[in-house]
């Protein structure tokens, strides 16, 4: 099992964190709290799934759970987008990681869930 902190999943998902972090921190006041605190709360838990799959022995539950919040998180950042508290440049960024995030969770997944695991 390698350390959480050194799989390539748990570096995008951090960079997803920063990138969020900086754009929650930009949102007015209204929104602040209400979309950019959930949006927040999605990518820790996010990160916190991956610490939680590669601790696991049965690691496709933690992966399901990660690949739904990672919709949610990629939701609220459209609604952002879509309400203009953040740039088309901005959820672009966040949203190309949320698909690096997706990937890796999915075939980590798959390779969870094959029967020669």
């Amino acid at each position: 099992m390698a350390i959480h902190t050194q799989l390539p999943i748990y570096k995008v998902a951090y960079d997803l964190l920063d990138v969020v972090t900086d754009l929650v921190k930009n949102m007015p006041r209204d929104f602040k709290q209400s979309i950019g605190g959930k949006i927040s709360q999605e990518c820790v838990e996010i990160v916190v799934l991956i610490f939680r799959a590669n601790c696991a022995r049965d690691k496709a539950p933690h992966l399901g759970e990660l690949i739904e919040r990672l919709q949610v998180a990629e939701l609220l950042l459209r609604l952002s987008r879509d309400k203009r508290l953040i740039s088309t440049k901005q959820y672009a960024q966040a949203v190309e990681l949320t698909n690096s995030v997706g990937k890796q969770a999915g075939g980590w997944r798959r390779s969870a869930l094959s029967p020669a695991s």
